[in-house]
């Protein structure tokens, strides 16, 4: 069998797999469809002969319907919700909840924040790589918020305290909103100033937006997670279970690690005071090269989608020729399968009763997390 025959019988398997997906969650019959669009496919490969041209129509084609299939489908059979974007100056588009590009006005982050280990002096230099990134939001009570900025080359998720809502309050991710807001509106005015010559420092980013959300008084809390590329290396500031992983060869080389006081109970952000703060984050930098695949998250996707699961599905996506957009929104939909899934296998066990025994007789919790789940993908591009 040629390496064109393999590839064209990945493409049918995915397309199959991508179908029986849909299917399960949204309840379409789309899976006997599939199946005898895919016979009549290799039917007519059969009728052209054993030889395949340069570029065979039935390979392209299933790429295109896989690609297609992935981003309609699964997107809007489940109810993902599309993502406002703002077009930042003319450099790029930046995705960002509504929450964030419907303000007018954000506080300006004042003060002198303090150097730490990781800040970076502001000397413009090169950038041989960059980020090619997309995202994918489907809420449940809609208390997540993030933006992108790729021509900065920085990413931020943030996850409300749901546990607020049980004290009373009434909008338990209007302090994530706000820390989003402030991220993203002087994320634009570094970049502004110094172009993406100038990288972004996770932590500075978080101090000053972390001030001015407090300063605003929103109620809730809020974990964080801030990315952003600094040359050749990949740096973060993370606190809570909002995290990330890089993907090189489809296999987790770095994985953010989830702070918590207790089970269930992550570190967190607020505008009162004694509480977690930003000195507590945990940061750092790891060394990132053009193929790379770097996927942040809230704990919607972490709490639902283990990492080798994680893996296989950045693998298949990249072996598919699958864009970020396409990825993003293949990972959301595998997470929130799980999390309606009562008798799935996850990596949350707080969300069910329900339990039994594994094949090695070891007792395990089953069940996924509803919750909000947020997905950026972003690919590491060589310029060069």
């Amino acid at each position: 069998m040629s390496t064109m025959e393999k590839l064209e019988r990945r493409m049918r398997q995915a397309l199959i797999k991508v179908d029986e997906r849909v299917a399960r969650i949204s309840k379409l019959t789309v899976v006997e469809k599939s199946k005898k669009m895919l016979q009549k496919l290799i039917a007519a490969d059969r009728r052209k002969g054993s030889k395949k041209a340069e570029k065979p129509p039935a390979a392209v084609k299933m790429l295109q319907l896989v690609h297609e299939r992935v981003r309609n489908a699964i997107r809007h059979a489940l109810g993902i919700v599309p993502l406002p974007c703002l077009l930042d100056d003319g450099h790029s588009e930046v995705s960002a909840p509504a929450s964030a590009s419907q303000r007018t006005e954000t506080e300006d982050i004042g003060g002198d924040t303090p150097r730490r280990e990781l800040e970076l002096d502001a000397v413009p230099r090169p950038r041989a790589l960059w980020m090619d990134m997309a995202s994918c939001y489907i809420p449940d009570h809609d208390e997540d918020a993030f933006f992108c900025h790729p021509a900065a080359g920085v990413i931020a998720v943030a996850d409300g305290v749901g546990g607020y809502r049980k004290r009373g309050v009434d909008d338990a991710g209007a302090f994530a909103r706000a820390l989003i807001a402030s991220a993203f509106a002087e994320a634009r005015r570094a970049f502004a100033a110094g172009g993406a010559s100038v990288p972004v420092c996770p932590y500075a980013l978080l101090r000053g937006a972390h001030e001015a959300a407090a300063r605003s008084l929103a109620p809730g809390a809020s974990t964080a997670a801030v990315v952003s590329l600094d040359g050749a290396t990949l740096r973060w500031a993370c606190v809570g279970d909002s995290g990330f992983a890089v993907l090189r060869g489809g296999r987790i080389v770095h994985r953010s690690t989830p702070q918590q006081h207790r089970f269930n109970c992550p570190y967190q952000l607020s505008a009162a005071d004694g509480g977690d703060s930003v000195a507590d984050a945990d940061v750092g930098g790891v060394e990132v090269a053009g193929g790379d695949v770097v996927v942040v998250g809230t704990d919607g996707l972490f709490d639902n989608v283990f990492d080798s699961e994680l893996e296989r599905l950045v693998w298949e996506g990249t072996e598919l020729g699958m864009s970020p957009q396409d990825m993003a929104d293949d990972i959301a939909g595998t997470a929130l399968q799980v999390s309606l899934g009562w008798l799935a296998h996850s990596p949350s066990t707080c969300c069910t009763e329900s339990w039994r025994k594994d094949e090695e007789g070891v007792e395990r919790f089953y069940g996924g997390k509803v919750d909000d789940i947020t997905v950026v993908v972003a690919f590491i591009v060589s310029s060069i």
